[in-house]
């Protein structure tokens, strides 16, 4: 695939996700957003942080697109399958990531403070790490970033 097709596709679903980082926001959650698409780039999953609203501390965007997509079709494994995230994933997204064998990670914002993949632990440069998938990071940055700030300075007032 020629960079230009990449960079359009990247751009297109991380749009998918800044869209649902959004409908986060307008719940009053964390403004993250993920989506995950299979081989053929048709779209699994996608869903916002619901920690608030679900009353559970796992309700990351990412947990929840894993959750949705390993129930569809119906296995824990999702070989070939890419994910889209608003946020450089933390420790325990990354590693859900990693348990679930995503193939590719690509991400908005990195997170100097609670990343785990270029930031924190860098848990797929460890070698503890049994599985560690391709990832990519910087995609609709500002877009990304602008949100999660826009959110914060409300909290701070």
């Amino acid at each position: 695939m020629k960079l230009k097709s990449i960079t359009e596709k990247t751009n297109h679903f991380m749009k998918i996700a800044i869209s649902e980082a959004l409908k986060a926001k307008r719940r009053d959650e964390v403004p993250v957003g993920s989506v995950i698409i299979d081989k053929q780039n048709n779209i699994v999953s996608k869903n916002g942080n619901r920690i608030i609203e679900l009353s559970d501390p796992t309700a990351h965007a990412e947990i929840l697109c894993i959750r949705e997509a390993s129930e569809k079709i119906k296995n824990e494994r999702l070989l070939d399958f890419s994910i889209f995230t608003t946020l450089e994933p933390c420790s325990m997204c990354a590693s859900a990531i990693s348990f679930a064998r995503i193939k590719t990670v690509y991400f908005g914002a990195f997170d100097p403070k609670g990343g785990a993949i270029e930031n924190g632990i860098k848990l797929y440069h460890s070698k503890s790490c049994n599985y560690k998938p391709d990832f990519y990071g910087g995609f609709k940055e500002k877009e990304s970033s602008e949100i999660l700030k826009s959110y914060f300075k409300t909290k701070r007032l």
